[in-house]
């Protein structure tokens, strides 16, 4: 019977081990998840075998595995504006609500985790979810009284409208 040769067998480069980086403001974890989507892209990109003219496939890809759309819908009355955001799965613990004048972010993460055993052997199954949504608003809002409520995977903001203020004419003094 003859020999069959040998497979050549690779070893990947040593890579340092991955810190993990709690992101302390929006601006820190909008970068953060920027460079992680720019990663994941970069590794489709070479899945595909560098080839070029993929770019945007790869980056969209990369945001759809990362990002998961929040449906919102926004009323208005003369008083205030009502944001009403889908968050299926997100406790409140794990929602953070920042407010501008003229601006709404919603941001979130939850992980979960889940093992299992079967016949001797162990299941670990993790997974992550993150959330990232902006909203401009049409006119300033009052943002010391801003309320918000998470009830059954719905995220209810209400955000009082800042008090209109009237153009004023002066008369300048002689100094």
């Amino acid at each position: 019977m003859p020999e069959k040769p040998a497979a050549a067998v690779q070893t990947a480069p040593s890579r340092p081990p991955v810190k993990a980086a709690i992101p302390k403001s929006i601006f820190e974890r909008m970068n953060h998840l920027y460079d992680t989507i720019s990663r994941r892209a970069f590794e489709l990109f070479e899945k595909d075998g560098r080839v070029d003219g993929h770019d945007l496939n790869h980056w969209l890809e990369a945001e759809r595995e990362f990002l998961h759309p929040v449906h919102i819908r926004m009323e208005e009355t003369d008083a205030e504006f009502v944001v009403h955001a889908e968050l299926p799965g997100f406790t409140a613990s794990d929602v953070e609500v920042n407010v501008e004048p003229r601006r709404v972010t919603i941001t979130g993460k939850r992980e979960s985790k889940q093992e299992s055993k079967k016949a001797g052997v162990v299941y670990t199954e993790q997974c992550s979810d993150e959330i990232f949504r902006t909203m401009e608003l049409p006119t300033e809002v009052n943002t010391t009284k801003v309320t918000a409520a998470l009830k059954d995977g719905v995220l209810d903001v209400q955000l009082p409208k800042a008090a209109a203020t009237k153009p004023a004419r002066v008369a300048p003094k002689a100094a």
